[in-house]
């Protein structure tokens, strides 16, 4: 997909992964409506997209709202003409904790944020999608989609649950012109975890066994893969090597992760 010119809307363009694929659109020659609950990250992001004044459209929405989103076609079509892609990027982990020690509002919170969020913009755009020329639906997934962390588990239930959403979604689309990319990161070097308001102090999250890809190189990624109409595509060493690892054996991807990340939990209860 030829990225000049296009209207793209891009969620959590606030921070992270979703401003560096919005800067990258922008600096591509494409036109982007940024989405983000928090005003201030993507009025930092509008200012880092200076000389883009006229293509960037940042829009203070939660995507977890029907009504809002439903609202967002007309307001972007008005000021910066037809969508031609989305890209969700929007996402929050949970609590470094069991599912036996997750509340169902944090479980609630991720399903919407990760899934219904997501699903939402589909939904809302995928009309007016159909009628393009040619269009782009991108979501992004996780590594923990398919090779499962230890105190993530409802956040790869999410990502797994976007996964068969994509494939799905290319099925039923493979006669239109409308395009499906899924995004499988690794370790990116973001502030995922104080996004999804969780306190990480006392975690070594910052291992250097658990090495990051920047979120400028993820974002570059991301918009090569939207470019090239991608179905598929991995970011991060860690993703390309579970991704195999998985196929060859699920319970060797398990334990290897596992092994990885166990010192993030709380210790396991004992028996009396």
């Amino acid at each position: 997909m030829d990225i000049a010119d296009k209207v793209f809307v891009v969620t959590g363009a606030g921070n992270g992964i979703g401003r560096e694929v919005t800067l990258e659109i922008l600096r591509r020659g494409g036109v982007v409506a940024g989405l983000d609950v928090d005003s201030e990250g993507l009025a930092d992001t509008a200012a880092l997209a200076e000389g883009f004044d006229e293509k960037f459209l940042p829009l203070t929405v939660d995507i977890t709202k029907r009504r809002l989103v439903e609202a967002l076609p007309k307001k972007i079509e008005k000021a910066l003409g037809p969508v031609d892609g989305v890209v969700n990027v929007a996402g929050i982990i949970q609590p470094f904790v069991r599912v036996n020690d997750l509340d169902f509002d944090a479980i609630e919170r991720v399903m919407a944020v990760n899934f219904i969020g997501p699903l939402t913009l589909i939904k809302t755009f995928l009309p007016g999608l159909l009628t393009r020329p040619e269009a782009h639906i991108t979501n992004v997934s996780s590594m923990g989609s398919y090779a499962p962390v230890p105190g993530q588990t409802i956040y790869g239930a999410s990502k797994a649950a976007i996964n068969l959403l994509s494939e799905g979604l290319r099925s039923e689309l493979r006669e239109s012109a409308v395009h499906v990319t899924v995004v499988y990161p690794g370790a990116i070097g973001t502030n995922i975890a104080a996004n999804s308001g969780l306190d990480m102090s006392g975690v070594d999250t910052e291992s250097s066994e658990r090495k990051t890809v920047e979120p400028a190189e993820a974002g570059k990624a991301i918009v090569e893969a939207i470019e090239a109409n991608k179905k598929r595509t991995l970011i991060g060493s860690d993703a390309s090597t579970m991704w195999w690892a998985n196929r060859v054996s699920p319970d060797l991807a398990s334990n290897l992760i596992y092994q990885g990340m166990k010192d993030l939990l709380p210790p396991s209860p004992v028996k009396d």
